[in-house]
């Protein structure tokens, strides 16, 4: 039933539009009742993103599964391809989704509400890994939105492939992008202990000369 919902009302959107087809045209041509419509699926919009749902449950039991020795940022990276791998079930529907989805401005609103649920859910695992950091929540956070951004950005590569490509392979060297500049234990582009300077401060009057002032800033970058 569920599955026979799903393709008439691809059948539809793809033949009329998804604005000028309802709830009624779908069930129609599915031949079942209203009643059937709502116990699957709560909107119209919901047909159009079947399962995210589940891959958000499996996403979260993914997470919790985690050991200890694991790496966070690599279990992160690990559970965005959970996604990448829903899509590429399907490639047919996937690439039939992608197309819709750019042509109407409302189910572009609801994909992003989609996608900020894998955020918040990867942003919570990490949260619970980085507890001990000062930092740890905006690492989190950053973390979680990088992985995120990496996954769309491979996945829409290959759905632009029309699915012909291989989606493993571009989502995964987009992940391992950001595993690469994640797991080293610092921020990207943070200065490791062997690279901090010692602050030197120079104390003069308004008026010294130029000249003086730099003598005295070299003297005391070279210890004198």
């Amino acid at each position: 039933m569920r599955e026979a919902l799903i393709a008439a009302a691809f059948d539809l959107f793809l033949e009329r539009g998804f604005e000028q087809t309802t709830v009624d045209d779908i069930v129609a041509q599915a031949g079942v009742g209203r009643r059937s419509f709502f116990r699957y699926f709560p909107s119209k919009e919901d047909v159009v993103f079947p399962d995210h749902e589940r891959c958000l449950k499996d996403m979260t039991a993914f997470l919790d599964a985690s050991a200890d020795t694991d790496d966070p940022v690599l279990r992160a990276c690990d559970a965005a391809r959970l996604v990448m791998r829903m899509y590429a079930e399907n490639p047919t529907f996937s690439v039939e989704r992608y197309r819709l989805t750019k042509q109407v401005p409302g189910l572009r609103v609801y994909e992003l509400s989609v996608v900020r649920s894998y955020e918040r859910t990867l942003a919570s695992y990490l949260r619970d890994r980085f507890t001990v950091r000062g930092d740890g929540s905006l690492r989190a956070e950053v973390i979680a939105a990088a992985v995120v951004a990496a996954h769309n950005h491979g996945l829409r590569a290959w759905l632009r492939t029309d699915g012909r490509g291989d989606a493993a392979e571009m989502v995964g060297s987009a992940l391992d992008y950001v595993a690469g500049a994640w797991t080293s234990g610092q921020s990207p582009g943070a200065a490791g202990p062997e690279e901090e300077d010692d602050v030197v401060v120079v104390i003069t009057k308004r008026h010294t000369p130029m000249w003086r002032v730099v003598r005295e800033v070299e003297a005391g970058l070279q210890g004198e």
